[in-house]
């Protein structure tokens, strides 16, 4: 459970190997059923979630009750809502399993301990937000500026991972399309 995360930080900084065990220590396991919530609307996101094993989606509910996804977390990712994390506010998204998950978790207490006690792990997560900011900008992009078509196609080419978990309505959702929209990309895709 814990080498998915080493493996993840060793990818992006140089851990030793005395830094790798007092990693364990800043981190607690949990699990998740299938549409059990991680976190939400309204609570304080209270940990920055690392996904060992399994899917999640971050969302939130319009006045209509639509719901409206911003992320999917699967092996290697982080998830939280990390507005409520950082400025303990109440969240404005929902976070649930897709499928039956684990996760290990750090507090925002043991996350600020953890960069004073591990430097380089302050260099890790700099390198993942620098990471989010450019996928964020290049997912406004897209949204704006490409077809229906060339949404998913990109979506698709870049995520097979996602294309092949999650069902097609979650990923209409993510991608800001209807249903019936992806399912007549799909086909129009498989026929070629």
């Amino acid at each position: 459970m814990f080498e998915t995360l080493l493996s993840h930080i060793q990818n992006k900084v140089d851990v030793t190997e005395a830094q790798k065990k007092e990693l364990q220590s800043f981190f607690t396991f949990k699990k998740l059923r299938k549409k059990q919530y991680l976190l939400q609307e309204g609570e304080i996101c209270k940990c920055l979630s690392f996904v060992s094993k399994g899917l999640l989606k971050s969302y939130f509910m319009d006045e209509k009750g639509n719901e409206h996804i911003n992320m999917f977390a699967f092996e290697g990712w982080w998830i939280s809502d990390f507005n409520s994390f950082i400025n303990q506010e109440k969240s404005v998204l929902n976070i649930d399993a897709i499928e039956e998950t684990e996760l290990l978790m750090i507090t925002r207490e043991e996350y600020e301990n953890l960069m004073l006690t591990i430097p380089v792990m302050d260099r890790y997560f700099r390198i993942l937000y620098q990471n989010s900011l450019v996928t964020k900008d290049y997912r406004l992009i897209v949204s704006n500026s490409f077809t229906a078509e060339e949404k998913y196609t990109q979506f698709a080419q870049k995520n097979p991972e996602v294309i092949r978990r999650v069902p097609h309505n979650l990923i209409a959702s993510f991608l800001g399309l209807a249903p019936e929209t992806v399912s007549r990309i799909r086909k129009k895709i498989s026929t070629q």
